[in-house]
């Protein structure tokens, strides 16, 4: 199968080199395309030396605007399927290969690299467990299915989920709310353990202020998303 690695960088100056570096290593069938989404410290730079493929937008547009670019430039050149790997060197790059065997084992529309099925590696701060837990129940009432890490932004998607994906996709917080999306469409969704890593260098854009506008948020979100996939 013809796949990509999407990887959504802002203000990733610490990290970004060594997450291409690690894809290269450990998942060498990939393509990949960085989306540098207009950084403020010197991420583009390091980009345009290094000669790793990029695109730059024009201006900050946020995680799901920049996912997205990566989602319409696999449908639009052919790509079979496409994965999200975060630019901060949490995710591990050697499961890559695994959750593409799994996609073409089950024939599944997603498959989603979850840490808590056997909970090795790195499992996130214990408030955002906390939060994490919640969207799992959330998701379990409002689709009947139940995804252990509804916050991984570790998704490989098949060409199907990339149309969708590419025509329509969350803002910000994306994750939980696209997913409740493609399960009341009646797409298929797999899990499979992974491992991933504490955030190598930079801050997470979630601070404890905004811990609350995401909670509130998504979880509207998800319904909204809910209702509309009916």
């Amino acid at each position: 199968m013809k796949a990509l690695i999407i990887i959504p960088a802002f203000n990733e100056e610490g990290a970004i080199i060594s997450t291409v570096q690690d894809i290269m290593k450990n998942a060498p069938s990939f393509d990949y395309l960085v989306v540098n989404d207009c950084s403020r410290d010197s991420t583009k730079e390091l980009l345009d030396e290094s000669g790793y493929n990029h695109v730059n937008l024009p201006v900050n547009s946020g995680i799901g605007a920049a996912v997205q670019t990566g989602y319409i430039y696999a449908y639009r050149n052919g790509y079979d399927c496409a994965v999200q790997v975060d630019g901060d060197g949490q995710h591990d790059a050697a499961f890559l290969e695994k959750m593409l065997e799994e996609l073409q084992r089950s024939n599944a529309d997603m498959v989603i690299g979850s840490r808590f099925l056997e909970n090795n590696g790195f499992q996130s701060t214990g408030l955002r467990r906390v939060g994490i837990r919640f969207f799992t129940w959330w998701i379990r009432v409002l689709t009947h299915k139940t995804i252990t890490d509804p916050t991984s932004g570790m998704r490989l998607a098949n060409r199907r989920i990339l149309h969708e994906f590419a025509l329509s996709y969350p803002k910000d917080y994306p994750e939980p709310e696209s997913v409740v999306s493609i399960l009341k469409k009646g797409y298929t969704v797999k899990e499979i353990p992974v491992e991933m890593r504490a955030r190598s260098s930079g801050e997470s854009s979630i601070s404890m202020k905004r811990s609350v506008y995401y909670m509130i948020k998504v979880t509207i979100a998800c319904w909204l998303a809910a209702m509309s996939g009916k």
